[in-house]
C-alpha cells in the first residue's frame, strides 16, 4: 500500500496522522521501557540527556542569530537582551523555567511595541 493508492479525501490526512503516530511514538514507548530500566547515574542515560540539552540549546541559538516571522522583525539586541533578562530571571528566582520565559517574553513584547 502507498499514498497514491487510496484516492478518498481524507487518506492524506489519515496517512500523516498514521504516519506521524508510528514515527514519533514507537520511539517514546521504547524510551519509556528502557528508561525505567537504566539508572539516572549511568553514562549513556546522561549522554542522552546531554545531546537532548545541546539540541535545544542549537534550536535556540538558531531563533535568535536567524530569525523567521515576527521575530524577525526585532532587532539582535532586542533579541540577546530578552536572552539574558531571562537567564538572570532564572536563575534569580529559584531556577524556575516559567520565570525565565515570561521574562523573556515580557522584554520581547515590550521592546516590539515600543519600536
Amino acid at each position: 500500500m502507498t499514498f497514491q493508492s487510496v484516492d478518498a479525501w481524507w487518506w492524506p490526512f489519515l496517512f500523516i496522522l498514521v504516519a506521524g503516530w508510528l514515527a514519533t511514538d514507537s520511539w517514546r514507548f521504547l524510551g519509556v521501557y528502557l528508561g525505567g530500566r537504566i539508572s539516572e547515574k549511568s553514562d549513556i542515560l546522561v549522554l542522552v540527556r546531554t545531546i537532548a540539552t545541546a539540541l535545544v540549546a542549537a534550536v535556540i541559538g538558531n531563533l535568535i542569530i536567524f530569525p523567521s516571522g515576527a521575530l524577525a522583525a526585532a532587532p539582535i539586541v532586542l533579541r540577546m537582551g530578552a536572552v539574558v533578562v531571562g537567564f538572570a530571571a532564572y536563575m534569580l528566582l529559584g531556577r524556575r523555567v516559567l520565570a525565565g520565559i515570561v521574562a523573556a517574553e515580557i522584554v520581547l513584547a515590550v521592546g516590539l511595541f515600543t519600536l
